[in-house]
């Protein structure tokens, strides 16, 4: 009974360990999004288009950082940036210059 009980358990904690989650964090940056985005758009434009950006500088008010990542369970995490500079309530300059996924680790 000892052997099969022992046996059990093992088997439950090997299958434990096989799966590993898929992480996923940030603002997800979709390209039809994007497109929608234009100079001289107001920051409530922005908004309603792309959400809250994960990062707002406080040292920075005007620009707003959309970062995403993503990691496969176990596998190398990638990485997208979109950079929004406004000048007051005024969108100035899109940098998507690391919106390609960039592959971490």
């Amino acid at each position: 009974m000892r052997k099969i009980l022992i046996t059990t358990m093992l088997v439950f904690l090997h299958a434990c360990s096989i799966y590993k989650v898929d992480v996923q964090q940030g603002n997800v940056l979709d390209t039809k999004q994007i497109e929608k985005l234009q100079v001289g758009q107001s920051k409530r434009q922005v908004l309603f288009i792309m959400g809250e950006p994960l990062l707002k500088d406080p040292f920075h008010h005007d620009r707003w950082d959309y970062i995403y990542l993503f990691k496969p369970g176990g596998k190398a995490t990638t990485r997208q940036l979109l950079t929004l500079y406004f000048q007051g309530d005024t969108l100035q300059k899109i940098d998507d210059s690391a919106l390609e996924q960039v592959t971490l680790n």
